[in-house]
């Protein structure tokens, strides 16, 4: 029992035991400084500037020579491009924050709402843990989608932050990569129809194709192969968009009703999952559709 400033222990009464005790358990509140702290004043302030979208964008390092070694099927290989789509929704379920991501090829764009407070809105953060979790669901799905063929060394993914104030600014970002998707993917599927059931070398695809326009480049698919490049998979052509959708889910639960024994009850839930859209974001269809994407530009 304590008496004042001392305690009784084991019948006698000691003093001088209290404070002792005290400095051990409570620390003063300047306890974690010291004189090396001041290095923190190195660390630059990269906070990002509110009531602005924040896209992170991550692309593969050296992604031709991994595609190569991996023996990606050309000109797409479904594998890859759903184990890219797996990873994109794997950061989106840790990041709620973000409210839609596109993807093609071996790059992936998050968009962060304009209210997000993550990590205190630090650019670095915010990149450094989309590019850390997406790396490692990378190689986490692997072989849910390469089956038995092994992952000869890890990925590398590099990222950049970028802002952007508006719905207009954001939606033309949006745009331009998925116009970037349809120009590399015109040419690749060209290329690789040449190469593959046109007999050409790589060497005399590339010189076959120097200076073709679009156009030009779907009359050789229709006119000499008989493609239209139309009906390509729509994954191909236009990429992935992931936005955030409520679905009802049926489960059954065990439930005990009045006067009744227990049984297995149907229970509609109303969840949020991410979804997939393999469609066209640069009109104005999709996001007629789905209209709570974007927040409005007046808030």
């Amino acid at each position: 029992m304590l008496i004042g400033k001392a305690f009784r222990l084991g019948g006698r009464v000691r003093s001088g035991v209290i404070k002792p005790l005290a400095c051990l358990f409570t620390a003063p509140s300047n306890m974690a400084k010291s004189k090396f702290e001041y290095v923190r004043n190195f660390e630059t302030d990269d906070t990002c500037l509110r009531n602005c979208y924040i896209v992170v964008r991550l692309d593969g390092r050296n992604f031709h020579k991994f595609a190569e070694q991996h023996e990606f099927t050309k000109p797409n290989d479904n594998r890859a491009l759903g184990l890219m789509s797996r990873s994109a929704r794997s950061v989106m379920e840790e990041l709620e924050d973000i409210v839609i991501a596109y993807g093609q090829s071996d790059e992936f764009s998050f968009v962060f709402k304009r209210t997000s407070t993550w990590f205190k809105r630090r650019a670095s953060k915010l990149m450094t843990h989309v590019a850390s979790q997406f790396s490692s669901s990378y190689v986490f799905y692997w072989k849910e989608f390469f089956g038995e063929q092994p992952l000869l060394y890890p990925p590398g993914f590099d990222g950049r932050v970028v802002l952007y104030p508006s719905n207009h600014n954001l939606r033309d970002y949006l745009s331009w990569r998925q116009a970037d998707c349809h120009i590399n993917n015109l040419y690749n599927t060209v290329f690789w129809t040449l190469v593959q059931k046109g007999g050409l070398t790589t060497a005399q695809a590339e010189d076959r194709l120097k200076g073709t326009l679009a156009a030009d480049k779907n009359e050789i698919l229709f006119s000499e192969f008989d493609i239209n490049y139309n009906t390509e998979p729509a994954l191909h052509r236009k990429g992935t968009t992931l936005i955030w959708e409520k679905r009802d889910e049926t489960v059954l639960k065990r439930m005990k009703l009045p006067n009744e024994e227990e049984k297995d009850v149907a229970v509609t839930r109303s969840r949020r999952r991410v979804q997939a859209h393999h469609c066209d974001i640069i009109g104005e269809q999709f996001w007629e559709d789905h209209p709570d994407v974007l927040e409005d530009d007046n808030c």
